[in-house]
């Protein structure tokens, strides 16, 4: 037994885990989300609090065991307050706005970039340059964050492009001429 798989998931009030079979559906607020469970594991839910249980002794299980532990505590998480990350883009002339459910960047290239909404992802641009992804389900936020990353990663010359806000760039040396 793992030690993330024996920790506890509280559930805030208005938060509700169904199991039904191999299935969890968790409903909140925000959403709803499911997970569908690998034989061997199950789910114990008494009042506020939800128990990851590992009814096997295979090691490969007690691998997933802690997994799922945490998918399921990130989906409660979610469902109940959602999750959000902030981009920057740094450059002259680098610039995004909002249309509709789409975002248009400006990076430099000689065409505009757009970039489509899946579902459940919503976008929040804050001037030219500041651009927050938030959604109920933790993976499909940092998979989009990292597309998004991706057109136009960051330069390490110049420090250029697109990065999540506050991180640090440690820009490289350019060439140093001989004296």
């Amino acid at each position: 037994m793992t030690r993330v798989g024996r920790k506890i998931i509280l559930k805030p009030g208005q938060t509700d885990v169904v199991v039904s079979g191999s299935r969890v559906v968790v409903k909140g607020p925000k959403g709803e989300l499911s997970l569908e469970l690998s034989d061997g594991i199950g789910v114990n839910v008494e009042g506020d609090k939800v128990l990851v249980l590992n009814v096997n002794t295979d090691s490969a299980l007690s691998a997933k065991h802690g997994l799922y532990r945490a998918l399921l505590a990130n989906m409660v998480r979610g469902v109940s307050e959602g999750f959000s990350k902030d981009l920057e883009l740094v450059g002259v002339g680098y610039r995004v706005s909002l249309q509709g459910d789409s975002l248009n960047f400006s990076l430099g290239y000689s065409h505009p970039v757009v970039f489509s909404a899946p579902d459940g992802i919503f976008f929040a641009v804050d001037g030219q340059t500041k651009l927050r992804v938030s959604g109920i389900d933790k993976q499909l936020v940092g998979q989009t964050v990292a597309e998004i990353i991706s057109l136009r990663s960051r330069d390490s010359y110049k420090g250029k492009g697109i990065r999540l806000a506050g991180s640090v760039v440690k820009t490289k040396p350019g060439k140093s001429v001989k004296k």
